[in-house]
């Protein structure tokens, strides 16, 4: 059997197969997905009529009730009927004989709902084959002694309108027999015509709450009679399956079948054609003809197939010149490499490069990139290849390459910046350096003339001769198939080290550039333009977060005065050490700002209203009680701050709004006299929440709010009450400056009242009272 007949029948079997056991299963599944659904309406619908004839008799057997209970029975009987909650009563004595009975009562027999046949003399019809026409409930008549008069019997109709209702209650037809003994006869029925003889030959058989089927494809049940549900019905609904299903599926099966002979020639016809093609091809190449080549006919694997024999073909008779040129190749590509990862300014990621490349264009096993810190040592700040070249001594899984300038063959090639190459000799003490048979190292300092020097940023310092100190050391060990580097790697390494030192002087140019754009020179502190970027970002994580952020507006008090008397250069002297002063006072998170002249501004993360107030409380101690000595000037020159405190979101929606409030506050701090702080006037447009406060908290006497746990309040000998600052505040918080640890010494009364216009919304529940240091995003320095 050739090729193609065998990929014929495997397809067939393996499409055919499939489609006969799914149509299998779609038959099977849709007939028992039917019988299922059709059950369980089946059941929905037998607990609605149980239901509904349950709640029937409880309000026959209420009315039966209160008839019973009634003076005059007779009286009570005629109006509940006329009220609808009977179709009739009947009372009878203990004889049995009726004593009163309904106009227009339904005729017998009655079922009672407790399962009997009544008739129009209160007897009992339990032999009764004939249809039912009420049903009812009865009770025992006593009089006030309790001695028994008779019985009280309430009866509905059971006619074609209450078998109606109880089929649009179930969404199923109902049919009422005539008694729970034959389904020959029928009562009421809500089905049709066309299928009521089905269903009544259905239901004869039927046991218990066996749900049949019958031939025209209805579900049928028998329900009752029974204890709590007296009538003798039959519930049935019609099936779901869709018509002519099992001619649909065959006919799917033969369409198939015949698409998958059409569709097994033809893949088996395409399939061999390119293979045959491919093994003649074969046979040429194996026989030195390197010119054969295979027709590319389509996209699939075998088109593949085809395209990377002629590939190979043709790289084939190429492989030997590209082996000879691929050295200089490679060397010339690297080069523009280098100078395009000059201009980035992702340090790690470029040395990372260089060294790969320089590792791939020498053939060295391993290699690092050092450069030298602060001390005078060369740290590596990438590696590759070093897992365990370490010294059995050192090899603790996280060695760090560090080696002191002018100590090993790094250390000395930075110290003296001549490349070094050769080999090392087993006996030679270590010195901190990764063990190798041969080694190459090239230092890389900074281009002359470059634009670091000119802004004064690290990028190497020079020496006296004027020649550029080392950045840094490019070291490679152990070359592959060579026992040492010669003069051609030394070369190469040399152009990856040029290229090393370009990036780390752009990189640490643009460093500093981006610092001093952002710094104000004088006080060390942000400048106005990283103030607006900053609370713009501090009130999206406020409001992400659902924290609180203050802004304190800060101005150095008749600050003219200070520039007139004793000259700028002391105003330029007060301004430095305000700011260093401000930096003492504030957290690792907060951040502080020259908004211009003697303005400055804080932002306080997650900081309330009375945390804010602490602070200012500080500041203005800080600047007030030590005078700030100032050069060629005899005394020192005394100054205050008035502060202005604005909370997000009480006192405003966006960063602009709250800088504005605490501006405004800064104002009102200015009127008040100087030397205080004002807290802003909660605007009544911003939308409020609720804070819950523990039910134990107690209000401080400066009438601030507090977030986190309760103060409790003491009072001094001969002084006013404070507040105990070790009291609701953790231990760690005492430890350092924290905003919300009160210092009841500084409180006044102007701070008080200031502090107090915050509002109850002022503070925000949280743990360590107050302000609380939490997430801060990364910045390049500190800027102070």
């Amino acid at each position: 059997m050739t090729l193609r007949g065998r990929l014929t029948a495997a397809f067939l079997v393996v499409v055919l197969g499939p489609v006969l056991l799914g149509a299998l299963f779609v038959a099977s599944t849709l007939a028992a997905v039917d019988r299922s659904r059709s059950t369980e309406r089946l059941a929905v619908a037998a607990s609605t009529v149980r239901t509904s004839v349950d709640a029937l008799c409880q309000q026959l057997r209420a009315t039966a009730d209160a008839v019973a209970l009634t003076a005059d029975p007779a009286v009570a009987a005629a109006q509940l009927v006329g009220r609808g909650l009977a179709a009739a009563v009947l009372i009878t004595d203990v004889a049995g004989q009726v004593t009163y009975i309904s106009p227009g009562a339904p005729s017998t027999p009655w079922q009672d709902c407790a399962g009997s046949a009544e008739g129009t003399n209160g007897g009992s019809n339990r032999g009764s084959a004939g249809p039912v026409r009420a049903l009812a409930a009865q009770v025992d008549l006593h009089d006030r002694a309790g001695t028994r008069l008779g019985t009280v019997t309430a009866a509905q109709l059971v006619d074609p309108a209450f078998v109606a209702r109880l089929a649009a209650v179930t969404g199923v037809a109902v049919t009422l027999l005539d008694s729970g003994a034959s389904a020959a006869r029928v009562t009421h029925t809500t089905e049709s015509r066309d299928v009521r003889d089905a269903v009544l030959a259905a239901a004869v058989g039927v046991r218990g709450e066996q749900v049949t089927e019958t031939n025209e494809g209805r579900y049928v049940r028998r329900l009752g009679p029974s204890d709590a549900q007296p009538l003798p019905l039959v519930l049935s609904v019609p099936s779901e399956r869709p018509p002519g299903l099992h001619a649909t599926l065959l006919g799917v099966v033969v369409l198939a079948g015949l698409l998958a002979v059409l569709t097994a020639w033809r893949l088996a016809r395409v399939t061999t054609r390119p293979l045959a093609e491919l093994a003649g091809a074969v046979d040429r190449v194996a026989q030195g003809d390197l010119t054969a080549r295979v027709p590319v006919r389509s996209r699939d694997e075998l088109g593949r197939l085809a395209a990377a024999f002629n590939r190979m073909t043709r790289e084939t008779g190429s492989y030997v010149a590209a082996l000879t040129s691929n050295r200089d190749q490679l060397r010339g590509h690297l080069a523009v490499l280098g100078d395009t990862l000059a201009s980035t300014h992702d340090l790690q990621r470029i040395l990372r490069v260089i060294l790969r490349s320089a590792i791939g264009a020498t053939g060295a096993r391993a290699g690092a990139v050092l450069l030298v810190e602060t001390g005078g040592v060369l740290v590596a700040q990438c590696t590759e290849g070093l897992d365990g070249r370490w010294p059995a001594e050192e090899a603790d899984g996280s060695q760090t390459l560090r080696v002191p300038v002018g100590v090993g063959v790094v250390g000395e090639v930075a110290a003296t910046g001549e490349p070094q190459r050769g080999r090392t000799e087993s006996t030679e003490a270590p010195t901190g350096e990764p063990r190798c048979r041969t080694y190459v190292a090239v230092p890389f300092a900074a281009p002359a003339g470059g634009a670091a020097a000119t802004l004064g940023g690290p990028s190497g310092s020079v020496d006296e001769a004027g020649a550029a100190a080392a950045l840094g050391v490019l070291a490679l060990y152990d070359r592959l198939g060579a026992d040492e580097f010669d003069d051609d790697d030394l070369a190469t390494l040399r152009t990856f080290a040029g290229h090393a030192a370009v990036a780390v002087d752009n990189v640490r140019v643009h460093e500093e550039a981006q610092r001093l754009s952002l710094t104000d020179p004088l006080t060390g502190l942000w400048n106005y333009r990283y103030l607006r970027e900053s609370i713009r970002r501090e009130v999206e994580r406020a409001s992400r977060f659902g924290r609180m952020l203050s802004v304190l507006a800060l101005d150095l008090d008749r600050f003219k005065d200070v520039n007139d008397t004793y000259g700028h250069a002391a105003g330029d002297t007060v301004l430095a050490e305000f700011a260093r002063r401000v930096r003492g006072e504030i957290r690792e998170v907060d951040l502080a700002f020259r908004q211009g002249g003697e303005e400055f501004v804080l932002l306080l993360p997650e900081t309330d209203a009375r945390g804010a107030a602490i602070v200012a409380e500080r500041l203005g101690a800080a600047v007030r009680d030590t005078p700030i000595a100032v050069e060629a000037y005899a005394g020192p020159v005394l100054v205050t701050v008035s502060v202005g405190i604005a909370v997000f979101p009480d006192h405003g929606s966006t960063g602009r709004e709250v800088l504005e409030a605490a501006d405004d506050a800064l104002y009102a701090a200015k009127a008040a006299g100087r030397d205080t702080y004002r807290v802003a006037e909660v605007r009544s447009d911003l939308p409020t929440r609720e804070i819950p406060v523990l039910a134990c908290a107690v209000s401080p006497p400066d009438g601030l709010p507090r977030a986190g746990q309760p103060v409790q309040a003491s009072r001094e000998p001969g002084g006013p009450a404070r507040s105990d600052p070790a009291a609701g505040v953790p231990e760690s918080s005492l430890a350092g400056p924290a905003h919300a640890r009160p210092d009841s010494a500084d409180d006044t009364p102007d701070s008080a009242t200031g502090a107090a216009r915050a509002g109850p919304d002022a503070a925000r529940p949280g743990p360590g009272g107050g302000a609380s240091s939490g997430p801060h995003p990364p910045r390049q320095s500190r800027g102070r």
